[in-house]
């Protein structure tokens, strides 16, 4: 092993014992300190290299004999730094904070998104009350919201305070008042008024930045209501509002949800991209600021839960923001 700054050069010798010939395989096998997924990321980044030729594929058979050299890079802070971003507070004490997120903000740091996170403007928000809260990368948050979605959550600021929000959330109002609702904007009419989608949701097989309704997933139970419904240029109803308030909560599950019934989200590019058609239904000020959304439809306007100290019941709403506003107008105005 070789040090260069804090980044490392590592080597694995191939012995032909280890039971696979596939680099990623070997190289779990002799580095042992580095997961497989970070194995795999180093792979199709290049930092991988036989006889001084990158190999980007993790399926390469290697040969007893071969040394294999692997740079891995400095690795990044540990820890999440305080940034300057403008925050939303819809309500603060000692114990949590409720915010109003905006689209765009991812809510804690990962792949790809190391700053710039609702937990950077956490973090230099409320200073050091916030530290190890949770975990390091996600200190004082109990749920999120895709980076997309807009709308209310609720932050942890200690732990007594984190404890009593992890239960009341895992309990999602089965025993308990806690209420969680959205506003979303879906393609098509519902041939009810209301009902409930009661399928389990796990990774999708095949696209692993997906979610999809599958057997043997986690359960996830979505209820819905309509409170209204938009014609397109023929007269015909082409989309509609749609209440919907969660008894579980699974990564992307109102989205998932809506498209498994046929009634995906107006502007989700991930799981209604086969709709991108009926566009051409609206008319022009509605297709006008469908294009301007730019993000799905869905907007988190409900929350309600027991403050964790004093126990007493607390009840947000938040209205749509100005872009669902803009697209509700131009639907309005398709009647």
């Amino acid at each position: 092993m070789e040090n260069s700054g804090s980044a490392q050069r590592l080597e694995v010798v191939v012995e032909g014992s280890e039971g696979s010939t596939r680099l990623d395989r070997v190289l779990a096998l002799h580095l042992a300190e580095l997961s497989r997924s970070r194995l795999k990321a180093l792979i199709l980044g290049g930092a991988v290299s036989l006889r001084d030729a990158a190999i980007r594929d993790p399926a390469y058979h290697v040969a007893s004999g071969d040394t294999i050299t692997i740079d891995v890079p400095e690795a990044a802070a540990p820890e999440p730094k305080g940034e300057d971003i403008a925050l939303d507070i819809v309500f603060e004490d000692d114990d949590i904070v409720v915010l109003n997120k905006p689209k765009g903000l991812v809510v804690h740091p990962a792949a790809g998104h190391e700053t710039g996170t609702l937990v950077n403007a956490l973090i230099a928000h409320c200073g050091g009350s916030l530290s190890g809260i949770g975990g390091v990368r996600r200190p004082g948050i109990v749920h999120r919201l895709d980076k997309d979605t807009t709308g209310l959550m609720v932050v942890a600021k200690n732990d007594l305070a984190h404890a009593s929000l992890t239960a009341q959330f895992a309990d999602h109002g089965r025993t308990g008042p806690m209420r969680r609702g959205y506003m979303a904007f879906a393609w098509g009419l519902p041939g009810r008024h209301r009902g409930t989608v009661d399928a389990p949701i796990d990774r999708h097989p095949h696209a692993r930045e997906k979610m999809a309704v599958r057997q043997g997933g986690r359960e996830a139970v979505t209820h819905w209501e309509l409170l209204e419904s938009f014609a397109g240029r023929d007269g015909k109803p082409i989309a509609t509002l749609l209440a919907c308030e969660l008894e579980t909560g699974r990564t992307h599950q109102i989205r998932v949800h809506l498209a498994h019934i046929g009634h995906p989200l107006m502007g989700d590019a991930v799981y209604g991209p086969h709709f991108k058609t009926k566009a051409n239904q609206l008319g022009p000020e509605s297709q006008a600021a469908l294009a301007a959304l730019g993000r799905q439809a869905l907007h988190a306007y409900l929350l309600v839960l027991e403050h964790p100290r004093t126990g007493e019941l607390l009840h947000w709403e938040t209205p749509l923001p100005e872009d669902l506003l803009l697209l509700q107008g131009a639907l309005k105005a398709a009647l």
